[in-house]
């Protein structure tokens, strides 16, 4: 639930900005290496947005795909309070991104399709693609967004040129590269000791040599107050620092070598389970005394940690025969994560006592629950080779080949007293996963204005997944005692494929359709921590419908898109979480449908003066009547049919045909404003920006406390700046929304909270 209100009706934001945001870089021309220059704000009129969402440059309106792009000054307003890529969560359309890891394990969903899973191999919709290498691994896809020339989001399957596990679309982060860009430092410092720190320096030190490095570091420090002070007090603060260095070879006019080395440290503690902070009978939040919700309070005896390494190098080169080009990608990334949390979120349990007595807090909480999850080792090596025309009419064409390879540790531990360091309980999982995809797509531009595209994709995937617990101090707790190692495969190989075809009507308007198959690859869940059964889920396939309009309006005053669309997925993956015994297990759905729309929209009609807006409705629905989950063991009010009654110990279970996918709002809403006014040698300015979105269900039942009725968050940015110099004074989410963005359901009425309000300064200068 949402303490502060929105007072905008879907009426006022027709009128005030009809739709959704360009949310872009605005710029003249770019190539694939090259940044989309941004237009000074004091321009009348929008300017071209530069994508490379087909792996080329292009502009947005002549491309047949729904693209969004988040702004240079979106990004600096929400690094500069210290946030990290769940931020981008509804900054776009159709976009959502929550986590019950914190900054190192973002879940992303693109029209609804995610992935609730929470285990350290969770396969995701949704690829997450970073200076052109996907990053499958979860603890990959938190990588900060620092020095970034450009965000994309592509909303639909995008197999055909980026592979696998993209039926939902991808999120898309271009780096800036050596010969590109401003240097600069910029350093913020806000409340709770926020500090977002980041630099960038590049050179060309002749004609063939160029370089660029620079670095991030986030940290705030602990500022939820355990006023129990028996176990961690490390409440929400971190250490974020990450690096990356660039070196540019360019031997010959046809000849382009690229090494990049980057890494992430990470220090600083799991996600806050805050216990019973959901009122029974209702979503509201409460506090820790049953009154009022404070952010900043907590009641907990276990320890809390978390600590990330990742570290990456890659080769990208490129050589011009004149009418192609050859690329090749080459990267590997390794990691490490270590993350232990207070899962049942409060103090004390019920059933630990002599006589069973109620010696808990904040109220009832039946039994201790921590564990730890553990990456000992994590290696993701990736090579793509494509070859891609040059030419800018007529026939052209892409096609290249793609390999993948991750090898995967993981430990989960339970532990049976809340500060204790020998687990009851060790699982191993060790998953090796490969795969291996052709593609090629053309396209043709005739004369008439009409361009039609057409791709596909040959993919083979196969994973080997080894699982045993070794060891269980409490089997009447966790189920049955050790288990035994077991090996488990999966494997399949998918044809995908789009079709498209754009018109121009005018120079200003194009209207497009697109017809794409998706593809997410079989998956193995291994976590027997809390159950006993390795469970799989066979690949799903996706059915993409969309057709949409791209204009520019008003002497190129204002830009408008609209795109409406229909899918259907046939055996859709689902994360069945939580229930009594808290496990993690893996199905399939006979079909998911969804349908909506997105409009996106910017406008610059005074000199100064820039305005996005962003609206989308998605709705999905579960498509199969025989369909069951295990619902909450805490006890809340669940809405669904039941199949079978609650007993003791054993939660209800319900149908589920019907429902809206978990972590699925119908509505996301967005806009900016800024405004630009000159004075003296440079400019007072101001930048607002805002997302809402509405109701959620926090899992694949429904129920009234497992959900949030809506979240408003706004920033505001003051300050005056020149052609070096930028100072400004900002506020995050400065209504103080308190809203719930997930739970934990099978202890107590768990909630996890979004970002708490921050006030700072920031200063910034080129060189």
């Amino acid at each position: 639930m949402r303490l502060i209100h929105s007072t905008c009706s879907l009426a006022a934001i027709a009128a005030c900005f009809i739709a959704a945001p360009a949310l872009a870089q605005d710029a003249p021309a770019a190539t694939p290496e090259a940044p989309a220059q941004t237009t000074a704000e004091s321009t009348v009129g929008v300017d071209e947005i530069i994508v490379t969402a087909q792996r080329r440059s292009e502009n947005l309106q002549d491309i047949p795909l729904s693209v969004a792009t988040v702004s240079d000054q979106t990004l600096d307003a929400i690094n500069a309070g210290g946030s990290d890529v769940r931020a981008l969560s509804g900054r776009v359309p159709s976009l959502n991104i929550e986590s019950s890891f914190g900054r190192t394990f973002p879940r992303f969903y693109i029209r609804g399709l995610g992935n609730t899973d929470f285990d350290l191999n969770a396969s995701q919709p949704v690829s997450f693609i970073y200076d052109d290498v996907v990053l499958e691994n979860p603890i990959l896809k938190g990588f900060p967004a620092f020095d970034i020339d450009r965000v994309e989001v592509l909303r639909g399957p995008q197999g055909t040129l980026f592979g696998r596990n993209t039926p939902a679309g991808i999120v898309k982060l271009d780096p800036v590269k050596p010969g590109r860009g401003d240097n600069y430092a910029k350093l913020s410092f806000g409340s709770y000791s926020t500090i977002n720190a980041e630099a960038a320096i590049g050179h060309r030190i002749n004609d063939k040599v160029a370089f660029r490095v620079s670095g991030m570091w986030q940290h705030r420090n602990d500022w939820v107050d355990n006023i129990d002070r028996t176990g961690s007090n490390n409440n929400e603060g971190y250490d974020d620092f990450a690096f990356r260095g660039q070196l540019l070879f360019e031997p010959s006019d046809a000849l382009t070598i690229r090494l990049t080395g980057q890494l992430r440290d990470y220090k600083g503690d799991a996600r806050i389970f805050r216990a019973n902070a959901i009122k029974p009978g209702t979503n509201d939040l409460i506090g820790v005394d049953g009154g009022d919700f404070e952010r900043d309070e907590i009641r907990a005896d276990g320890i809390n940690f978390q600590r990330l390494t990742t570290e990456n190098a890659a080769a990208a080169l490129s050589y011009d025969f004149g009418p192609l080009t050859l690329y090749s990608i080459t990267s590997y990334w390794h990691g490490k994560l270590k993350s232990r949390g207070d899962i049942d979120g409060g103090f004390g349990c019920s059933f630990c006592g002599p006589g069973f007595s109620d010696n808990s807090e904040p109220g009832f909480i039946p039994f201790a629950a921590q564990s730890q999850d553990n990456i000992p080792s994590l290696d993701q090596f990736t090579q793509e080779v494509r070859i891609a025309s040059n030419n800018k009419g007529g026939l052209g064409y892409q096609a290249g080949i793609f390999y993948f390879n991750e090898k995967l540790d993981i430990e989960s531990f339970d532990f049976g007293a809340p500060t204790a360091t020998t687990p009851s309980a060790i699982v191993n999982q060790r998953q090796d996963s490969k795969a291996l995809g052709l593609f090629g797509s053309l396209n043709y531009a005739f004369d008439f204005g009409l361009r039609l595209q057409a791709g596909a994709r040959w993919n083979h995937d196969k994973k080997k997944l080894v699982a045993d617990r070794m060891v269980d101090l409490r089997p009447g707790f966790i189920g049955g005692g050790p288990v035994p190692e077991s090996t488990t495969k999966v494997k399949d190989s998918v044809l995908t494929w789009d079709f498209s075809a754009l018109q121009k009507i005018s120079p200003d308007v194009n209207v497009y359709a697109r017809i794409a198959k998706g593809y997410r690859a079989p998956a193995i869940q291994g976590r027997i921590l809390f159950d006993r059964n390795v469970t799989t889920a066979d690949s799903e396939n996706t059915m993409s419908y969309e057709a949409g309009i791209k204009t520019v309006l008003f002497d190129r005053k204002l830009r408008f898109n609209l795109t409406g669309y229909y899918f259907r997925t046939k055996d859709l993956q689902l994360s069945a979480v939580g229930g009594g015994a808290n496990a993690n297990l893996l199905l399939n759905a006979d079909a998911v449908t969804g349908h909506g729309f997105e409009a996106e929209l910017q406008a610059r009609p005074l000199t100064g003066l820039n305005l996005t807006a962003g609206l989308s409705y998605n709705r999905t629905r579960i498509r199969d009547k025989g369909l069951t989950v295990e619902t909450c063991g805490a006890p809340c009010t669940v809405l669904d049919p039941i199949f079978a009654p609650a007993a003791p110990f054993q939660p209800a279970i319900v149908f589920i045909d019907g429902n809206q996918l978990p972590q699925s709002p119908k509505w996301i809403f967005n806009f900016t404003a800024g405004y630009e006014h000159p004075v003296g040698p440079g400019s007072l300015y101001v930048f607002t920006d805002w997302y809402h979105r509405s109701k959620v269900q926090f899992f694949l039942y429904r129920s009234v406390e497992f959900s949030d009725d809506r979240l408003l968050e706004g920033g505001l940015r003051v300050g005056y700046k020149t052609d070096r110099f930028d100072i400004a004074a900002f506020g995050r989410n400065i209504t103080n929304d308190e809203s719930a963005v997930s739970g934990i359901d099978f202890n107590n009425l768990t909630a996890m909270v979004n970002e708490p309000r921050i006030w700072g300064v920031e200063f910034g200068v080129k060189f």
